[in-house]
């Protein structure tokens, strides 16, 4: 079993088990890549810095939703953008603040 499975496995059974929540869906992975299988998303939050934005969880973002990511290479200065999808597919991006987050896992 891989380290992230038992990982996976713990938090699921073991954290959110205990708390009395069966209703959770868990994926540890490629921050990258998101959760195809699932999408669209009404809202993605990440909460570990992309040296650029993913394509991927562009792609998953239904129209008219927001996903909020900071972006700039580690321990280095980055930035919180909240980029929203319009109704014709169009992307808006808004930079919030200056933010210090860790290294997103995967991708480049």
């Amino acid at each position: 079993m891989k380290m992230t499975q038992i990982f996976e496995h713990y938090l699921h059974k073991r954290i959110f088990g205990e708390l009395g929540y069966d209703n959770i869906q868990l994926r540890v992975g490629n921050g990258h890549e998101g959760w195809p299988e699932h999408a669209p998303y009404d809202g993605i939050i990440v909460t570990a810095a992309a040296r650029n934005i993913p394509e991927p969880l562009l792609e998953q973002l239904k129209p008219g939703k927001k996903l909020v990511i900071p972006v700039g290479e580690p321990h280095s200065y980055q930035k919180l953008y909240v980029i929203e999808k319009d109704h014709q597919g169009e992307l808006h991006s808004h930079e919030v603040l200056g933010v210090a987050f860790v290294p997103l896992v995967g991708g480049d």
